[in-house]
């Protein structure tokens, strides 16, 4: 007779109900031996306050002869390498492949970097809550200005070499364009989907389980709750939501702009704490169409931030998308639950500022 099924031990698929996809999740792989490749984790600590050959640095020369500000806060320039422009040519019906299979489009927007903080040397755990506020602020400020012309706004942070990071400069990107990418797209569809059949939006109805069923919460505050994913791919992955009905980062009040701050502060600060270094990841925000679609009724979206980091087993194993995973199906080996228990246990400190703190 068949063991008992027990979701923490054996593999089972989990749906991912905002990209309609499944994800295999295999537990029990986590006890196999590794002999893969081992990164050495990023030394922060040689890295200056102040690099002034650092093309991000306030007042530093960047590549193309532009001087930046010597900011103080949040600084946001024009892309000098960017993918998308305002102004790029559009392929014509005479440019169109003689077949159906090949297409063409136009691909227009805009590409900026936004600096967080004058420092070279810190990352948004190690920022005053203030600091972080101002981030958000500016990121709302950007979503509003590009958002008038841009149908998506795509605000992302690549952290740590691990995730291709070519600058420790703290920092994010903008890419907005005048359509919707493949993901934007695909979340607007399910997401809509799911408002039509069920009469409410698919995320503020999935924050309200997570905070019933609580397995999977790792912090949660009077706004704001980070989780990880019923349906996670990335061991460590969480996703940031709101806890009212939110469509794009410009709605956020006052308040909840504060305790996203905070509840970014003490989910970034576990990261670290994981493995007592600085956590890489990809982040990225998540919310309604712009453009165009800011006079079209989005009910169906509700805002969220993911976070995507790769490390697994230590500062120096991450996880490969590799072999089954790009060729079949998504799979993870660490269960969400075990996940967010593990994030969930850690000190909400920085393990930095800690230390500090008990040797003061």
């Amino acid at each position: 007779m068949a063991a008992p099924f027990d979701a923490q031990d054996h593999s089972h698929r989990r749906y991912n109900p905002l990209l309609d996809e499944w994800v295999l999740v295999a537990p029990h792989r986590t006890k196999r031996p590794w002999n893969g490749a081992v990164e050495p984790p990023f030394d922060f600590g040689s890295i200056p306050q102040h690099d002034p050959s650092n093309p991000l640095s306030p007042g530093a020369t960047r590549s193309n002869g532009a001087v930046n500000d010597k900011y103080t806060s949040t600084f946001v320039f024009d892309n000098d390498f960017p993918s998308l422009t305002p102004d790029m040519p559009a392929p014509t019906e005479e440019d169109q492949p003689k077949h159906p299979l090949l297409k063409l489009d136009s691909a227009r927007g805009a590409c900026k970097v936004m600096c967080f903080h004058p420092h070279t040397n810190v990352t948004l755990p190690l920022m005053t809550e203030p600091e972080i506020v101002a981030v958000i602020d500016e990121w709302s400020k950007q979503v509003a200005e590009i958002g008038k012309t841009m149908k998506w706004v795509q605000l992302f942070e690549n952290k740590g070499q691990a995730m291709g990071c070519s600058n420790p400069h703290p920092h994010c990107q903008i890419w907005a364009s005048t359509h919707l990418p493949n993901n934007a797209y695909k979340k607007d569809k399910t997401q809509r989907e799911y408002y039509e059949k069920n009469g409410k939006p698919m995320l503020v109805e999935y924050v309200e389980l997570e905070m019933k069923e609580k397995t999977r919460i790792v912090v949660e505050n009077e706004h704001w709750l980070a989780v990880v994913p019923f349906w996670a791919l990335w061991p460590y992955e969480t996703m940031l939501l709101p806890k009212r009905h939110v469509q794009r980062l410009t709605e956020l009040t006052e308040a909840e702009r504060a305790s996203l701050a905070s509840a970014m502060k003490i989910l970034l600060s576990k990261y670290d704490n994981l493995f007592k270094t600085s956590f890489p990841y990809s982040m990225g925000w998540h919310g309604a169409p712009t453009g165009e679609s800011l006079g079209e009724d989005c009910a169906h979206w509700q805002l969220h931030a993911i976070y995507y980091p790769p490390l697994l087993r230590s500062a120096s194993v991450k996880k490969f998308m590799v072999g089954y995973e790009m060729h079949a199906e998504s799979q993870r080996d660490l269960t969400a639950e075990k996940a967010a228990s593990t994030l969930r246990d850690l000190p909400e400190v920085h393990y930095t500022q800690d230390a500090a703190a008990g040797s003061a």
